[in-house]
This record gives structure tokens, sequence and C-alpha cells, in this order.
């Protein structure tokens, strides 16, 4: 089915404290169009067979497994996932909304919107069945904790979302994944942690699952309060990030109030002209200049060790391979004032103690035809599958709570 419709976005007033803002948002209501339960006002309607096209603005992307289920039953489910509403006084989404859903077995959904941060709501629940819901955004950022809700509930959960490129790409999986209705409204006012790093860092794309960096599991740490803005890229150092204008694209994007988070040095160990750096000299001066622009931008900065690589030595401990630009970041945090996460520490304490074997879960140490993007397996001690960048993610958000970084602290889910 072609949607014609579009997704014009819908603006309008609503008074907060302190009088009147204008709030731009999209709404769709999933599952068959069946007389009333698919007539919701101010919901454009979205069935299974909704498919993405330029002209229309949204749907579901060419390729997708989705069925659609009105369930013909009383009203009778009940809310699940919504601490943060009840905390806030944010109303329940209205009722009818629940009988009709999609269920998206691998599925993406698209709206085609204007970049900016975004506050999505998802509701998701069935009347009759257990539904296990996964959520993910763009390439593979993973936006939620897996959504669980029993028979007779309908989760409504929230998250922020960066959409870069015009379009907001939402991805469903699960053994049995619900969607009944979405909410999309923009929130640039919304507080910001900003990622520079490099390929352990990064958001990798969906064509080398289960290749992930852990900024890209990170957003599930955070409730919706918070956005994060993953800028890291493959390759990188702290040197050639600058030099290629990236830290000049954070800082046009950056408010008072947001988060840089600077993890730099696997990169910055190899020779050449473009990328390396001394640890104790043009290293430092690299990272300083992160520090600096957060400031001057009347943001706060966070240094990050260097995750370490998967090198065991005979007696089962983790070799060292970045040396004194571990010690660099240790210094300069210290110098500058500056809170440090040491990964470096915490990613040793965390794969010794899954050993030389447990760690292999961690790191992109793949069997032939174990995963469809790579059929001749993989042996690789420097970068994740996603077990190990989640793991790592965590580790961060721990982190964030020892070093009571505040408001990141509790706004952490």
């Amino acid at each position: 089915m072609n949607n014609a419709q579009g997704s014009q976005a819908v603006t309008t007033e609503v008074t907060l404290e302190g009088g009147k803002e204008s709030v731009t948002y999209w709404k769709f209501n999933f599952g068959p169009d069946s007389g009333s339960a698919g007539e919701i006002e101010g919901y454009l309607q979205v069935s299974a067979s909704t498919i993405y096209e330029e002209q229309g603005g949204y749907g579901f992307e060419s390729g997708s497994l989705v069925y659609e289920k009105l369930r013909l039953s009383e009203y009778g489910m009940t809310d699940t996932g919504k601490e943060n509403d009840r905390n806030q006084g944010q109303a329940s989404v209205s009722v009818p909304l629940r009988p009709s859903f999609c269920i998206p077995l691998k599925a993406s959904f698209i709206v085609d919107v204007p970049d900016g941060t975004y506050q999505v709501l998802l509701i998701a629940g069935d009347e009759w069945a257990e539904t296990i819901t996964r959520v993910k955004a763009g390439e593979g950022r993973l936006m939620l904790p897996t959504i669980r809700a029993l028979p007779g509930q309908c989760a409504e959960v929230r998250f922020s979302v960066v959409v870069r490129g015009g379009k907001l790409r939402l991805s469903f999986s699960g053994p049995a994944p619900r969607i009944n209705a979405l909410e999309i409204t923009l929130a640039n006012q919304t507080m910001t942690v900003f990622l520079a790093g490099d390929s352990t860092v990064t958001d990798q794309p969906e064509s080398g699952y289960p290749y992930c960096g852990w900024g890209q599991l990170l957003p599930a740490q955070f409730k919706h309060d918070v956005a994060v803005d993953n800028h890291a890229q493959s390759g990188r150092s702290s040197r050639s990030f600058i030099n290629e204008g990236r830290l000049g694209a954070i800082l046009e994007k950056m408010k008072p109030e947001d988060f840089l988070f600077i993890q730099f040095g696997h990169n910055d160990e190899k020779p050449g002209p473009d990328r390396g750096t001394e640890p104790f000299t043009t290293y430092k001066e690299y990272l300083k200049k992160y520090i600096d622009a957060a400031r001057g931008a009347s943001a706060h900065p966070v240094l990050v060790t260097p995750v370490h690589r998967r090198y065991f030595a005979d007696d089962g401990t983790l070799t060292d391979t970045h040396g004194d630009y571990i010690i660099a970041v240790r210094e300069l945090a210290e110098e500058e004032g500056v809170p440090l996460i040491d990964l470096a520490e915490r990613s040793r304490m965390l794969f010794e103690q899954a050993g030389v074997e447990g760690s292999k879960e961690d790191f992109m140490w793949v069997l032939p035809g174990e995963y469809v993007n790579f059929p001749a397996g993989v042996e690789d001690n420097t970068h994740f599958q996603e077990r190990g960048a989640r793991r790592l993610a965590i580790e961060v958000a721990e982190a964030i709570r020892e070093l009571r970084l505040q408001p990141l602290q509790m706004y952490l889910r």
C-alpha cells in the first residue's frame, strides 16, 4: 500500500510552566485500519503493507517482515514501563491505541524528519500474549533495554534519538515484538552526550553485525532525558579527528551543559603524520583541544582511557598494548581537573574475569558460518561484538554513577 498522505509534522502550542511553547510532533497508530479503532484523531494509520516511499514520508522499509492484528476484546490492558511518566505527571496515551498493532519480526520503520533531536514514545503490548520487543535506531544504536510486557499489559517507553540525514529509522525485532503506536516529538533542548573516538566507540553499520562500538550501545543506558550523539569514526586518532573537522561538527551542535566524552589512543599509537602522536607531548596537546573546546561551549568534557585489546600473557593477565597513552590520559585528567572514566582498567578487569576463552565472546571472534556478514569467520582482538560493546557501555554507566557526574547520574536507567 502506498502512503499518499505524507508525514507532515503537526505543530501546536502547549501551556507549560512559564508560558506557552510550540511543540512539533508526528503520531502513528499501527495495525489494521478497522472502523473506529483505526481512526484515532491526530494519528496516521500504519498497516503492515504501508511501505516507505520518498513521496510518502513514512512506512516500513522494503523487505521488512511485518504482520498486523486487531484484538477484538474489551480494552482491559494495564500500563507498564511508565515509571518516568508517572514521576513527571505525564498522562497515559489513549486506551484505543492498544488493541491494534503490528508484529515487526524483523522490520524497520522510517519517517522523514528534519535533522535534530527527538523524543520518541513507543507503545508496545498485547491483550492476549506476552511480548518481547527490541528497538534500535539508525544503523544499530540500541535505544532501550529489551521491552517485556505480560499478557494484558502495555508498555509505554520513551527515549531520545539524534537524527542525521533527514530520516528517523527505527528497527524492531524480538521473539514476540509489537508496535501499537509511536509519537515522535522534536526536542532539540534535550541534554546531549557527544562521543569523540575511534572504531571501539563508533556506530558500526548493520552490514558488519555483530561488530559494535561501545558508544552504539550507550543510548540504552539513559532515560529519555539524555540523547547520545556518537561522532566516533573508525581509524581516527586525536589528531586526525580534529583535522578532518569532526570536533568542529560537534561544536556546531553543542549546547551549554552538554557533555563531551573523549576516547582516543588506538590510532594515535600508529606512526605517520596524519594520525600518530606522542603520549606525553602531542597526544596530550590534542586531547587538551577537546577539553578547551567543550569548556568554551560551557559544556562538560570527560576523558576516557582507551579500552584494552585482547592479548593475554601466559599467566592469564592482559598484556597492556597502550602503555604510556593510558598514563598520559590519567595525567591530563588530573592536570586539567577533568573527570576520568578509566575504561582501560575497567576493561582489563572485565576481560581477565572472562578469561582467555570467555573473552572471545566480547571480541570479534566469530566462527565460519556463525554470522551471515562473516561467512569465513574472523579473529579480531581489538574490536567488539555486541556482547562486549554492551558490557563496556554498562561499565561507562557505572563509572558515571561512581563519579557522580550530575545530572547524567540521575538520568541513568
